[in-house]
């Protein structure tokens, strides 16, 4: 595939950091309307989002620096390379410490959590899908060894120095799998937000339906670097699927209080 999307210059441009981009400016826009949706005020959920991008970016690259530090001690250019370094334990701080800042900014601004979280289901699980895409790209993430007709194979050093891809070798495109699985996810909760019946039903789907795709695309990625569970039956993101499939199932419970009494039309705010 293609790690480098195009050059500017002597300045590369790198395929999962650009189009993980174009996902995060469409979930944005997509926040806009989702927002309207569920009366949340578009200004305070665009303030969460980009606050919550701020914090996983910073969070991600500082827990780079520290697995690295005597590296980058020994030589301190290599920062400036640290931003494509592409790890499942770096995604996982990243979404944890960007849902912690979303969460705490939601509460700041005095915000219905619940309805927030609504309206961003969808808009994530369009990122999710660009993210993929930008893996599949990159070779980040990749596929078990397959003799299937619609393998990819890696041929480019950066694919190897990125992301740990093997080069010469046809893989499962299991970032296409999981792209798929995200962007029909996000269709299904922008037809079902203005007809959930409780504040959070769209957050709970959500969280089933992402944990859920996990899963089953970690079945055909290798496992390098993802941590074996349980002697080796189930990976790291899988059981942190299972996690957000539990969690979802709570939310998505008959709650006092929960249901939502008049379609939301309009937002105010």
């Amino acid at each position: 595939m293609h790690p480098v999307l195009f050059h500017i210059g002597s300045v590369v441009i790198p395929s999962y950091g650009a189009i993980a981009a174009i996902g995060v400016l469409a979930g944005l826009l997509l926040v806009l309307h989702t927002a309207r949706v569920t009366r949340v005020s578009p200004n305070h959920l665009w303030n969460l989002c980009v606050f919550s991008l701020f914090v996983a970016l910073v969070g991600s690259r500082l827990l780079l620096v520290a697995l690295n530090w005597r590296d980058i001690l020994h030589h301190p250019l290599w920062l400036l390379s640290l931003a494509m370094i592409h790890h499942p334990l770096v995604a996982v701080a990243a979404v944890a410490v960007g849902l912690a800042g979303g969460f705490a900014n939601a509460l700041w601004q005095h915000m219905p959590v619940a309805d927030a979280a609504d309206a961003l289901a969808a808009p994530v699980a369009l990122g999710l899908a660009a993210e993929q895409i930008g893996a599949l790209m990159a070779g980040s993430g990749y596929g078990t060894q397959t003799a299937v007709r619609w393998a990819v194979t890696y041929t480019h050093p950066l694919a190897v120095r990125w992301s740990g891809a093997p080069i010469g070798v046809p893989l499962h495109p299991v970032q296409a799998y999981a792209a798929i699985g995200y962007l029909t996810l996000a269709v299904l909760l922008l037809v079902l937000l203005p007809v959930r019946r409780q504040h959070g039903d769209d957050a709970g789907m959500a969280l089933i339906g992402i944990g859920a795709i996990i899963f089953l695309t970690e079945m055909w990625r290798d496992w390098e670097g993802r941590g074996a569970m349980l002697h080796g039956a189930l990976d790291g993101p899988q059981l942190a699927a299972i996690v957000m499939v539990i969690a979802g199932a709570l939310v998505l419970r008959e709650r006092r209080g929960g249901a939502i009494s008049a379609p939301a039309e309009a937002a105010h705010g």
